[in-house]
């Protein structure tokens, strides 16, 4: 969603309070020079989550999802599931389970409180638009009619998880997913290609049985976890040695040709839903198997675009990249070390564009400065965390900082 896990004399490596643990089968990266491009895509992600959840608008041809299956969700996911498995895996194997466990029920709380603190602010801010303007239709369209209608029953299963405005579904999916890390990553340090079996098994199952999570007061979770958490465990797989040991598959030309084929063939379907005379060309017998596209159950076609897109993005981005260090890119890689705040600052700044839009004016330059404008403020938010952090640094308030949502590799 800070530097690595910090190191701890609590207890020798390889021991645990429950009794000595084996040695790994997968071992996190040695910690060293921070990984910048974790932080690139995530902060990259930020801001297309931001864009995408204004009404469209110029900017919002530039997000992915206008050019392919999967769009910044994906990214945002399996770079959660990296960073996790990076800072706490290797917790895990120098402090033992109990103490990891321990540290990742600690940031599963903390995401919770951010999620129900961006509720309450976010149903503020839609309550008093709508009461101002006595327009009772933000409260319909943003999803938060039946909290007016019993406020006393919505609460708790917004605390469940249950409700949830819209635009506010990936933070419960994240915590569910963080809950269920600490057997995850235990089974990960030992057989993680059997870890990513039983994660391809649930995602198999969840297709053929219909799993879901009920969401109130009808329907399910926007964002089925029993489906999504592949993509968070494959992530996870990656950081604890699955990328080395494909490696020599992602270098060959035959995985970038299929890459490329992939998401031309992506980009062509996706032409059709904006442009009606190049419908005739798609065979209607690809477009009974195809469609729909699901996302809530991450379909295979999503899955496999990310995939495609991050095999082409690893092969020519390479993590010593000067342009890494660029001024250009440093407002993306700030936001993207403190992507949990950012995150909720972008779905607040999300309906504050979307009522400017609604109220004042909407046409095209509107648009592109109220999205420029949120970009600019998150960016903003960014430099000031990483401020204080700096601030704190210096006057020896170091714990603050070893979080996975923010770990890009840095010692």
């Amino acid at each position: 969603m800070t530097s690595v896990a910090e190191s701890t004399a609590a207890a020798p490596f390889g021991t645990d309070v429950a009794g000595p643990i084996p040695p790994p089968a997968a071992k996190p990266p040695a910690a060293g020079k921070r990984e910048l491009r974790l932080d690139l895509f995530r902060g990259l992600a930020l801001w297309l989550i931001f864009i995408d959840h204004l009404p469209p608008n110029i900017l919002t041809w530039l997000t992915i999802r206008n050019y392919g299956f999967s769009d910044a969700t994906e990214i945002f996911i399996f770079i959660s599931g990296y960073t996790a498995a990076f800072v706490y895996g290797r917790a895990m194997v120098e402090q033992g389970f109990v103490v990891a466990a321990a540290r990742i029920l600690k940031r599963v709380w903390q995401i919770y409180v951010a999620h129900v603190f961006l509720f309450t602010i976010f149903l503020a801010e839609i309550s008093y638009v709508a009461t101002s303007f006595e327009s009772p239709l933000y409260s319909e369209e943003m999803g938060i009619l039946d909290f007016l209608k019993q406020p006393d029953v919505t609460i708790v299963q917004a605390l469940l998880l249950r409700f949830r405005p819209v635009n506010m579904d990936v933070l419960p999916l994240y915590i569910v997913l963080m809950f269920f890390l600490p057997p995850i990553l235990w089974l990960m340090l030992r057989k993680p290609d059997l870890a990513l079996t039983l994660s391809v098994a649930l995602y198999a199952a969840t297709w053929e049985f219909d799993l879901y999570l009920s969401a109130y007061p009808s329907g399910v979770w926007a964002f089925n976890p029993y489906a999504w958490q592949l993509l968070f465990v494959f992530g996870a797989w990656c950081a604890l040695g699955g990328a080395q040991r494909m490696a020599r598959i992602l270098s060959s030309n035959i995985t970038l040709a299929i890459s490329v084929a992939y998401l031309l063939a992506a980009f062509f379907v996706t032409l059709t839903w904006y442009v009606p005379q190049l419908h005739p060309l798609m065979p209607r017998l690809i477009e009974q198997w195809m469609y729909p596209i699901n996302k809530t159950d991450l379909d295979v076609l999503r899955f496999a675009h990310f995939l495609a897109l991050a095999a082409i993005t690893v092969r020519f981005l390479h993590r010593d990249w000067p342009g890494l260090k660029s001024p250009w890119l440093r407002p993306v890689i700030l936001c993207g070390q403190h992507s949990l705040e950012i995150f909720c600052l972008g779905i607040f700044l999300a309906f504050a564009g979307y009522f400017i839009l609604a109220e004042i004016a909407g046409g095209a330059l509107m648009h592109f400065l109220v999205s420029v404008s949120g970009v600019v403020l998150m960016t903003a938010a960014a430099w000031l965390f990483s401020w204080y952090k700096r601030v704190a640094a210096k006057a020896g308030s170091r714990g603050a900082g070893n979080d996975a949502d923010l770990a890009g590799g840095a010692a």
